[in-house]
């Protein structure tokens, strides 16, 4: 990730906006200040200081960081400060409702905060979480303003002053992504996506939710992990212990219509949560939902075959129009031919096959991506191309685990664990 000059600037530990072993006291002439302030015009960044200064101030109803230091030192005037900050802060992302309810939604974007963490320790860095484990003061914190205080208590250690920053940072791209899916009704749309399938997409001749249970059983390549061959089974069919190089997937599937015929396909359809979100605005180093976060629906078919997957496309197609809508299909990419996929995407594969597509349809944008059983095997099997390995890679390539995880402050160079992870991710896969 090069060198940020937006809000992730201030994550960066080995930037102006660092946190030191003693808090920001803001005094003009020491030489610590001036040596920041070389800093700062070195990586133009005074203007940005001098925004994030003032927010702060505004937000704690300072005019200089001695009147935080008296914030510090007279807690009873807290509960003054804290009531106005959330009524600026509910303003801002343009909240509605009475006092408790913006009170509550803002103090949700802390849970987010959280979770996008905790999901990193859980999943992708699961094997380090001892090391970046956040400390319990912070975890349990959701006020911006407890959290901005910390900053600037040296009380508290460097770590703990170090994930509060990362926490009101992370809450306010939360803040952002939710004011962005309420401007553009990504809940009702969702729904209203979920009803178009159940209504024009998906067999009549089975209950809503009606799913048909079978097995890929398949044979994968002993270096590369591809699959070479996959057959279709019923339980029954299986047999009692996979043999070396072979995997035995369940997958739950329905049907779809077309001249006649009833075609099976699974799916696996999603709203991105809120925290995956966050996650995709940091990879992409982009504050602004707008832009970075085009794929909130999307629909994952796998169907038998390549012919089946333009069928598919077709059924969407024709659906839409019984719906009273036009579908059209943006930034279509096939790679299921054998062509490179590409993408701009830190830790992207050009070896995924897959056919994409954006549908616009009824006012919604919808991310479709289409497997043959084969290239949904690869893209969960193969090497160096599965989905858990691009889940590591992301998260290196783009830089972001050495940005919320900084080596200063956690004592592990994270950074350099990418290999080991996937090693890890690998030996699960082949294995089990």
């Amino acid at each position: 990730m090069s060198q940020p000059t937006n809000i992730f600037a201030l994550l960066d530990q080995n930037g102006p906006f660092r946190v030191d072993d003693e808090p920001e006291g803001g005094r003009l002439f020491s030489p610590r200040s001036r040596r920041r302030l070389q800093e700062l015009k070195k990586n133009g960044l005074v203007s940005k200081y001098r925004v994030i200064r003032n927010q702060i101030f505004e937000l704690l109803g300072v005019r200089s960081f001695a009147g935080i230091q008296d914030l510090l030192d007279r807690p009873e005037q807290r509960p003054i400060v804290e009531k106005r900050a959330y009524m600026l802060l509910g303003n801002m992302f343009g909240l509605a409702g009475n006092e408790r309810e913006v009170i509550a939604r803002i103090n949700s974007y802390s849970r987010i905060a959280d979770g996008v963490i905790n999901y990193l320790r859980a999943r992708v860095l699961a094997n380090y979480a001892s090391y970046i484990e956040m400390t319990n003061e912070i975890d349990s914190t959701r006020s911006p303003v407890e959290l901005l205080l910390i900053l600037f208590d040296d009380r508290y250690h460097r770590k703990a002053r170090f994930e509060a920053k990362r926490k009101l940072i992370l809450m306010n791209l939360a803040g952002a992504i939710d004011q962005r899916e309420r401007e553009t009704e990504v809940e009702q749309k969702f729904l209203r996506f979920l009803g178009f399938l159940n209504d024009q997409v998906w067999s009549r001749q089975a209950k809503i939710g009606e799913l048909e249970i079978v097995y890929l059983h398949s044979r994968h390549h002993p270096e590369s992990f591809a699959c070479q061959e996959v057959t279709v089974k019923r339980r029954e069919e299986l047999p009692s212990q996979p043999g070396p190089g072979e995997k035995i997937t369940m997958i739950k599937r329905r049907c779809f219509p077309w001249r006649g015929r009833e075609i099976p396909v699974y799916v696996s359809i999603r709203k991105k949560p809120p925290e995956a979100k966050v996650l995709k605005l940091l990879r992409k180093g982009e504050e602004n939902p707008a832009v970075a976060v085009d794929d909130e629906l999307g629909l994952m078919a796998v169907v038998d075959s390549p012919m089946e997957v333009k069928i598919f496309q077709q059924h969407l197609t024709a659906s839409a129009g019984r719906a009273g809508s036009l579908m059209t299909l943006e930034d279509l990419s096939d790679t299921l031919n054998g062509e490179e996929y590409r993408s701009a995407n830190p830790g992207s594969s050009a070896r995924t096959a897959m056919y994409k597509f954006f549908a616009r349809m009824g006012g919604m944008r919808v991310e479709f991506i289409v497997h043959t059983n084969e290239s949904f095997l690869n893209y969960i099997y193969q090497r160096g191309v599965s989905h858990d390995e691009y889940e590591v890679k992301r998260i290196f390539d783009s830089g972001v685990a050495r940005l919320l995880f900084p080596c200063d402050i956690y004592e592990i160079d994270i950074g350099e664990k990418k290999e080991a992870l996937i090693r890890w991710f690998r030996s699960r896969i082949e294995e089990i």
